[in-house]
């Protein structure tokens, strides 16, 4: 009986601080916080911070806005499958004696050579004239110096050159898309937006998913919806750039006084607070703290800015604590204009009554032990 009275009395001076807990205590975070210990900032949320969280929205990643290529995607290069047609002026030209001869009405005569591919040394092997070095021409170029090369032995040579096949002027796209491969770029077919659809478009929606564009040992990223919603964004691609479209799913986890701990995908474009905590269950009637709904986030060092906190920034952000009294009226238009983000962690202390009553059952469990103990040692 002695033992038992001196653990009933060591737990009574402990407290509740001597019970388990799933978390952080109602007077714990902003005691913590008050006195400048915590990581984090502890912000009210209340309808002014919405609005001017909602005054600063997400800005696309400024890796790819800059990354806008100017470099030609149309210079033929070693590798490259050609093709080249040769018409000449009149019925007895150079080529006229060829099988593929094609005899216009006009008299003149078009000669379409078979599949041609650049060398090693860049040079295309025309017949009559030889090695015609064309790496590094366009189309065009490429052209007239096959023409000045058939001048003197054909008849007024006209000579179109096509790119059939080329890889040097092509990207690489892998990933979340229904087609990935290598992908040709062209004046019509060099936009980040034009490769993806060429690539039978995404395979999720967009807000999960990311794209990254490798160039030259460096690589940027930004999300696929931001792209689509930012014209800066859709950027000309360079030639032998690599892209990669990724899974980003965007989750929220929520735990304490909720009706459940989980983590819940974000299946919508946007998701409220009020809409997050209702899919967690909504707040436990019997043990949650409705004044301390809490959500835990990185926030935007430019976010965090207008709101007046100074903590400095973590490499995912600013560590800010949100906190709204859900047991004002007032709270539920907030929590309908919050809009949760991917990674937030919801979450809600349990009341100081749920707390107390943990600590007198398990002061009843001790002297229950003890009278039990007790009974026992009386009977003969």
């Amino acid at each position: 009986m002695r033992v038992a009275s001196a653990v009933v009395l060591l737990l009574a001076l402990g407290g509740c601080s001597t019970l388990p807990h799933d978390g952080p205590s109602t007077r714990s975070v902003p005691r913590q916080a008050a006195h400048g210990a915590a990581l984090y900032a502890l912000v009210d949320l209340d309808y002014a911070v919405t609005q001017q969280i909602a005054a600063h929205p997400p800005v696309a990643l400024t890796g790819l806005s800059h990354q806008s290529s100017g470099a030609p995607n149309d210079l033929i290069a070693e590798g490259d499958a050609l093709g080249v047609s040769v018409f000449e002026a009149g019925g007895g030209g150079l080529f006229s004696h060829t099988p593929e001869i094609v005899q216009l009405t006009t008299g003149d005569s078009q000669q379409t050579l078979p599949r041609l591919i650049v060398d090693t040394d860049g040079d295309l092997v025309i017949p009559f004239a030889g090695p015609v070095h064309v790496a590094g021409l366009r189309p065009a170029e490429a052209a007239a110096v096959i023409r000045q090369a058939l001048r003197r032995r054909a008849v007024d040579p006209q000579v179109t050159v096509t790119v059939l096949e080329s890889r040097a002027n092509s990207v690489a796209i892998i990933g979340q898309v229904r087609n990935a491969g290598h992908i040709a770029l062209s004046p019509h077919n060099d936009r980040l937006i034009d490769v993806l659809a060429s690539a039978g478009g995404p395979t999720k929606q967009p807000a999960d998913l990311a794209v990254v564009v490798y160039r030259g040992g460096r690589y940027a990223e930004v999300s696929l919806a931001a792209l689509m919603a930012e014209p800066d964004q859709n950027i000309r691609l360079a030639p032998g750039d690599q892209i990669r479209v990724v899974d980003r799913p965007r989750k929220y986890s929520t735990f304490g006084a909720f009706g459940r701990d989980s983590q819940t995908a974000i299946e919508d474009d946007t998701l409220t607070l009020a809409n997050a905590m209702s899919r967690a269950g909504g707040l436990d009637t019997y043990s949650a703290a409705g004044r301390s709904v809490l959500v835990f986030r990185f926030e935007r060092p430019e976010v965090a800015t207008a709101l007046g906190v100074t903590r400095p920034p973590a490499a995912k952000g600013v560590p800010v604590v949100y906190r709204l009294d859900f047991l004002n009226p007032d709270s539920l238009f907030v929590a309908n204009n919050f809009e949760i983000r991917s990674d937030d962690l919801l979450y809600v202390p349990r009341s100081d009554i749920t707390e107390m009553k943990k600590f007198f059952d398990l002061i009843n469990s001790v002297t229950q032990i003890g009278y039990n103990v007790r009974v026992t040692s009386t009977i003969p």
